[in-house]
């Protein structure tokens, strides 16, 4: 259902497969509408890497639920250098761990956490806890199940190849030997797995504007969102 209050705080939810774009278009909006970044993955990397830390199996749905109660997660907007903006650090429990989360193992934890529904449920609260004054939120569920009410929903897309193709040049700096057709095949386990889970499974919401970035510029993809919201709020 649309948000009908113009007066509310501006809700800017982006859903979509692995590899889409959805984290860049999520950060440049927050910069362009001075909005907080809400980085659901991140929460969902975070909890992977700490059940890895703490010695809870991937598999283990009640103590992960425990562990996500009291998940202590921040997001903290850090200047890169005069003139080079800010980025977006992730911090559990004090502890930066921005590059930690984005390893391929936990890329494939996070997947796993998230099939759980009551590790679903446990991050909820924290995931609207976080969105009070209004954020940019990106995930699989944001317009579905998390922010239903949001007045501006969007479900970005690509084809597999240029999802995979994106995927292999973020990780290439920390894995450069990994191969191209294995990444696209953890891409599409990903996509199996994100669209037939129990809980919560991805689909776009009947409400959002559905952008397809196979073979746009994130630029473009950026200002057409942009465009739509001004648009509405004109």
């Amino acid at each position: 259902m649309t948000d009908p209050n113009p007066a509310s705080p501006r809700l800017i939810v982006i859903d979509g497969p692995a590899g889409a774009g959805k984290s860049t278009v999520a950060r440049r909006l927050a910069e362009h509408y001075r909005l907080p970044l809400l980085d659901t993955g991140a929460i969902y990397r975070a909890l992977a890497w700490a059940a890895a830390r703490d010695g809870v199996a991937w598999e283990d749905e009640a103590g992960l639920a425990a562990l996500a109660g009291s998940l202590p997660i921040s997001f903290h907007m850090e200047p890169l250098g005069e003139g080079a903006g800010l980025r977006q650090t992730v911090r559990c429990g004090g502890e930066d761990v921005s590059a930690a989360i984005r390893t391929p193992a936990i890329s494939e934890g996070a997947s796993r956490v998230s099939q759980h529904p009551a590790v679903r449920a446990a991050l909820l609260g924290l995931q609207r806890a976080l969105s009070t004054s209004g954020c940019v939120a990106e995930g699989r569920d944001m317009g579905t199940v998390v922010f239903p009410g949001a007045r501006h929903k969007f479900f970005l897309t690509a084809s597999l190849e240029a999802r995979a193709q994106r995927r292999h040049a973020e990780i290439a700096q920390d894995c450069p030997s990994m191969p191209l057709d294995e990444v696209m095949a953890e891409v599409d386990l990903r996509d199996s797995r994100d669209r037939s889970r129990a809980s919560a499974p991805l689909v776009q919401a009947a409400d959002a504007v559905v952008l397809d970035s196979s073979h746009l510029e994130i630029g473009e993809v950026v200002r057409r969102i942009i465009t739509i919201i001004d648009g509405r709020e004109g």
